[in-house]
């Protein structure tokens, strides 16, 4: 079985390689930014790389701060911003895709689609990971409670006993 130490570790992995992607998809967006010609008019896909890669750059972040604080809240924002690195990262590849220009590098194309396809991966396999982490964080408070009720249930039950013996004693 998986557990939270080991979900918590493949989270803080995915998180940096999501702040990796996040760096390189805004580098790689900035230098296609920076090819355009004058003369050429800009297009969607030309700074689509770095909006991805700000999305995934959030989402890494995110990914460290859930690791560290396991809160349900933290989880939901985390969870969140790993959807909109999906949503950003499909959108850039539908507009990096869509770019024709003449003179462009095929081969500053073909990098961005692939940071984005890693992103877009890596995203996925994120949301996965916290909802596994929810589910153990929520096992885990379900046997605490459960413990906790359980000695409460046992010290009620011994307090209970020697009241009704000590009441005992005092009627004789």
């Amino acid at each position: 079985m998986c557990t939270s130490r080991k979900i918590i570790w493949s989270l803080l992995v995915l998180s940096v390689l999501e702040i990796g992607l996040g760096i390189s998809s805004i580098v790689l967006g900035a230098v296609g930014i920076s090819r355009v010609r004058p003369d050429q008019k800009t297009q969607q896909g030309d700074a689509s790389p770095v909006w991805s890669g700000m999305c995934f750059l959030l989402c890494g972040l995110c990914g460290m701060v859930c690791a560290k604080k396991r809160t349900g809240l933290v989880m939901i924002l985390f969870s969140a911003c790993c959807i909109c690195g999906l949503i950003g990262g499909i959108l850039n590849f539908q507009f990096v895709r869509a770019v024709k220009r003449p003179g462009s590098l095929p081969s500053l194309h073909m990098a961005a689609m692939t940071l984005t396809c890693l992103g877009i991966s890596s995203c996925t396999l994120s949301t996965w990971l916290t909802c596994r982490l929810a589910s153990t964080e929520q096992q885990r408070m379900f046997l605490e409670r459960e413990h906790s009720l359980h000695h409460s249930h046992e010290m009620t039950e011994k307090l209970g006993g020697e009241t009704i013996s000590q009441v005992a004693d005092q009627l004789s």
